[in-house]
């Protein structure tokens, strides 16, 4: 990238949005082999692995867009700036929470356990089992117990483990979509706008990964 801000029109500033959104897109798709015994973790494997890198190199970019002189001072280069640094940050927070949940993840997966109730196949595959919210058929059990004497792990924990490691890989994917999404919405703007873009205390000027997280604010309160 280049360290020339006087080159960065607002196309190229929409341009860099929409390379970080790529980036982020991609996280979703990544793959990561899973060795059978903490197979578990293999819906977080995949961003676990190539989530890190991305955050590295969007912020190797956006250290590269503030090593410039002067600083971002005309209204589309500092939306700009609002959006990525935005992005960048809720994306960095995203992943120290989901190293954080592996790590809950590994540590239970490696914990003996005190011998549990064998799980039983459920009579109607959409009823929910007494202890889960969700039942299982007899051949999705016989799957369950293959896994989780490949991991280990009795049969209950290992479900636990499966289903923590599920809902956070739910969580990052929701995070990168939402990321990605305003990213790509602030550089339609930018590429819609004029030269200089209004920016004014309408929450509605500002770019929406920065409304998004005000949003956010205003709920955890």
């Amino acid at each position: 990238m280049t360290t020339d801000r006087n080159a960065l029109t607002r196309f190229e500033l929409a341009d860099l949005l929409t390379d970080a959104a790529q980036s982020i897109s991609g996280i979703l798709t990544a793959e990561y082999p899973t060795a059978a015994a903490p197979s578990y973790l293999h819906p977080v494997m995949g961003a676990l692995a190539v989530g890190p890198r991305v955050v590295s190199e969007l912020n190797d970019r956006l250290e590269g867009f503030l090593a410039a002189e002067p600083r971002p001072a005309t209204s589309v280069g500092l939306f700009a700036l609002a959006s990525y640094a935005s992005g960048l940050g809720w994306l960095t927070e995203s992943f120290a929470e989901l190293t954080a949940s592996v790590d809950e993840i590994c540590t239970r997966g490696g914990i003996p356990t005190e011998p549990k109730a064998p799980l039983t196949a459920a009579p109607h595959a959409t009823e929910p089992d007494d202890e889960f919210d969700f039942a299982f058929s007899a051949l999705e059990l016989e799957a369950i117990r293959t896994a989780a004497e490949a991991a280990g792990l009795a049969p209950d924990d290992y479900v636990e483990v499966l289903s923590q490691s599920l809902l956070a890989a739910s969580r990052i994917t929701d995070a990168c979509l939402e990321i990605s999404s305003g990213l790509l919405e602030d550089a339609g703007l930018l590429r819609q706008a004029t030269d200089h873009l209004r920016l004014n205390d309408d929450p509605g000027s500002l770019p929406s990964l920065v409304r998004s997280l005000l949003a956010r604010m205003e709920t955890a309160a």
